[in-house]
């Protein structure tokens, strides 16, 4: 018998996958759990269009995700930290502190988890500061780092 798996069964499949099984483990396990529908022509086109439309968004979230790096490269964001004597800093710069910055000077909202810092920012300067949008798109934002 095929069906149509609704959620991920560990020896079966993944989700919206189609899968032969035999008819007792179908109607006694799967169906019973609702973990499978029967894979007959209505349940194979809702499927189609389910997929479709999963495609469709998915475009549209990376589409998006493109065009706000566009936007975020051409951006510079300024963050002052107070320093001493030789340039030396008083503390450092986070991502919840570059977020905060984007949105108080550009109103451009960025999750600090999607910013990459591989460790806080701690000297004066200019810095290139990844930041992932979406699982292909990752835009390079600048960061400047001015004395207070």
């Amino acid at each position: 018998m095929k069906v149509i798996l609704l959620e991920d069964v560990k020896t079966l499949g993944k989700k919206d996958e189609v899968v032969d099984v035999s008819d007792g483990y179908a109607k006694n396990f799967l169906f019973t759990k609702k973990l499978a529908i029967e894979a007959n022509a209505k349940n194979l086109n809702d499927l189609k269009l389910h997929k479709a439309n999963d495609e469709r968004i998915a475009k549209e979230q990376y589409e998006q995700a493109r065009s706000f790096a566009k936007e975020l490269e051409e951006k510079t964001v300024v963050v002052k930290l107070k320093s001493g004597k030789d340039g030396k800093t008083f503390g450092s710069v986070s991502s919840k502190e570059i977020s905060a910055e984007a949105m108080t000077q550009f109103q451009m909202e960025i999750d600090k988890k999607k910013i990459q810092l591989a460790e806080p920012i701690k000297a004066i300067g200019s810095y290139e500061v990844p930041i992932k949008l979406h699982p292909k798109v990752t835009a390079k934002l600048t960061v400047k780092v001015e004395e207070a």
